[in-house]
C-alpha cells in the first residue's frame, strides 16, 4: 500500500480524533487520560500549523491512515529549533510502511523549515514498534525516564529518542 502523504485538513479531524481516542482510552502511547473532542482536536492542530509546524495525515484510495505532526520541543527561545515528533498509525494500516512514510516526510519538511534536531517521546519501552520506527530512519535512544507518568493504574517509563536534522548542531543556525 503506497500512502499519499498530505498536509492535514479540516475535514480531516474527525478520524484524527477517532484514532487518538482510541490510543487514549485503550493504550499508552499518550499519557493523556480525558479524550479530547473534535473541537479541541481542531484547536490543537490549528496552533501547531499557525506556528510553522507541519501535521500530516497519510491515507490510500480514500481511507485514513494515520497522522503526524512536528511540534515545538519546549517553549523556552533556546530550544526553537528543536522540534517533537509525534506519529499515530490507524491499527488496520500498522506494520505497512505507512509510520514510516509519516515520519520520514516530517523530517524531510522539519529540515527545509531550518530545525536542526528531533526528539521522539516514547511512552514504554515495550513500545518497540515505535522505537524501531524512530531507529530505522536515524534516531538513537538518549534515555529512559523511569515511572514518568501513570495511566491505566500503573507507573510508566518513558523513552527518548533523537535525530539531527540537516547539519543538526555541527553548524550555527542562520537566524543566530
Amino acid at each position: 500500500m503506497d500512502p499519499i502523504i498530505r498536509n492535514a485538513v479540516l475535514a480531516d479531524v474527525p478520524a484524527i480524533t477517532a484514532l487518538y481516542a482510541d490510543e487514549v482510552r485503550n493504550h499508552i502511547a499518550t499519557y493523556e487520560h480525558e479524550v479530547p473532542d473534535e473541537a479541541e482536536m481542531e484547536r490543537r492542530m490549528h496552533g501547531i500549523q499557525t506556528a510553522g509546524y507541519p501535521y500530516l495525515v497519510a491515507e490510500a484510495d480514500g481511507l485514513f491512515l494515520g497522522y503526524a505532526y512536528a511540534c515545538a520541543y519546549r517553549s523556552r527561545s533556546g530550544y526553537r529549533w528543536t522540534v517533537e515528533d509525534t506519529v499515530y498509525v490507524a491499527p488496520e494500516a500498522q506494520y505497512r510502511g505507512i509510520g514510516k512514510a509519516l515520519l520520514a516526510k516530517l523530517i524531510e519538511i522539519c529540515e527545509e523549515r531550518g530545525f536542526r534536531q528531533m526528539v521522539a517521546v516514547i511512552g514504554e519501552p515495550a513500545n518497540s514498534a515505535s522505537i524501531a520506527l524512530h531507529e530505522q530512519l536515524g534516531f538513537r535512544i538518549i534515555g529512559i525516564f523511569p515511572g514518568l507518568g501513570h495511566k491505566h493504574g500503573r507507573w510508566l517509563d518513558t523513552v527518548q529518542m533523537q535525530r539531527a536534522l540537516g547539519s543538526g548542531n555541527r553548524t550555527p543556525p542562520s537566524d543566530e
